[in-house]
């Protein structure tokens, strides 16, 4: 074990440690004598961060959480005051804009930490930190795997698929009961422990420390907030390309046998349209989703199964930043995706000159395009 002696007052300490092989390292961490023991021995074997980097980040999460509040807020607000919006399948994007802006409500203690140059807010802030980031992160897994499964539903069972109002209330009820759990869990002590990482301006559920324990929790949680909802992602979409593709060919197969070039009106050829661009605005925030917490998952395996020494306090940055540039760019897939909440925003703020037009009536509809546009427009 290393052994910590501590010199210097005010906010400002010096950890010599010595390890277990080599010469005594100094090292200048900005960490209050009683908070050193929720720090993972690991992020004090580096050096010091410059602060000049600190600054940065901080001005970058700054930007972060203007860019992700202001997004996130007004899909929250045209969502839930429009009419023709407050559908149930909508329910769904309400709860991940709201993970997404509790997510970006958290920042605050990385901000200040990151102006203090370490671990100003300690233990206490740590603590609210990983119970936000938890709830956060893994609920808007789950969102987006209830997600893929609304449009799965609704596309593979057209006349029964699209899910009730209440059956959406259930589902989204299950994902916050399925996640609090687990954000609980480190906070009482139950099971794993939220502290520190990177440049100790931030805090995550504990990989690092080699016990048994530890390894076990990032093992489950891992599987919980990763793999399952990754997995019922990829199932769900992969099922609705494939009947959309087979659905395509069917009718270019029997437009042909017709001899008329496609099957479809004017009208339907522009619903299509639209459909299309909610379908990639659904897929693109599934990707998002895959993209942020990919690193993350990847970084938790190796801390606590593979090779520490790859996890450098810079290195562990890109992740949580990724994390919060993805829930800056959720909000704005829908509003450049999804025509709907473009008209409505448009009427409740004409100076954004958004143009979109308005979806002309509909005198007929295929089954298929019945399907999709209903679970798309709600």
């Amino acid at each position: 074990m290393p052994e910590y002696n501590w010199t210097g007052g005010g906010a400002n300490w010096e950890a010599r440690i010595q390890p277990a092989a080599g010469p005594p390292r100094l090292l200048g961490w900005n960490v209050p004598a009683d908070e050193l023991q929720y720090v993972p021995e690991h992020w004090l074997s580096f050096p010091e961060p410059n602060p000049a980097m600190h600054y940065l980040l901080g001005l970058l999460y700054i930007l972060f959480t203007f860019i992700a509040l202001l997004g996130n807020g007004l899909v929250i607000w045209i969502f839930c005051s429009a009419k023709s919006l407050r559908t149930p399948s909508n329910i769904f994007v309400v709860n991940l804009a709201i993970l997404d802006f509790m997510m970006m409500m958290k920042t605050p203690i990385f901000i200040y930490n990151s102006f203090n140059t370490g671990f100003a807010l300690g233990h206490l802030g740590c603590e609210i930190f990983g119970v936000m980031g938890t709830i956060s992160g893994m609920g808007a897994g789950m969102t987006n795997a209830a997600i893929a499964y609304d449009r799965y539903s609704t596309i593979a069972r057209p006349l029964d698929g699209k899910l009730s109002r209440g059956q959406v209330i259930m589902l989204v009820t299950l994902i916050w009961t399925y996640v609090l759990p687990w954000a609980l869990m480190p906070l009482l002590g139950v099971w794993g422990r939220f502290a520190p990482e990177g440049y100790l301006t931030s805090c995550t559920f504990d990989y690092l420390t080699d016990t048994d324990e530890t390894r076990y929790f990032v093992a489950t949680i891992f599987t919980f907030s990763y793999i399952f909802p990754m997995s019922m992602i990829i199932y769900f979409y992969s099922q609705i390309v494939g009947f959309v593709v087979n659905h395509e060919k069917a009718l270019r197969a029997q437009a042909k046998k017709m001899n008329v070039e496609s099957l479809r009106s004017g009208q339907k050829q522009q619903e299509q349209s639209a459909e299309v661009r909610i379908a990639k605005a659904a897929i693109t925030v599934c990707f998002l989703f895959v993209a942020a917490w990919t690193p993350y998952g990847v970084m938790a395996m190796i801390g606590a199964f593979g090779n520490k020494a790859l996890l450098s306090p810079s290195v562990t940055m890109i992740p949580a930043c990724c994390c919060k540039a993805v829930a800056c760019l959720d909000p704005y897939v829908y509003a450049i995706s999804h025509p709907r909440y473009r008209l409505e925003l448009q009427k409740r703020l004409p100076w954004l000159e958004l143009q979109e037009k308005a979806p002309a009536p509909a005198d007929a509809q295929s089954t298929t395009t019945e399907a999709v546009n209903a679970n798309a427009s709600g």
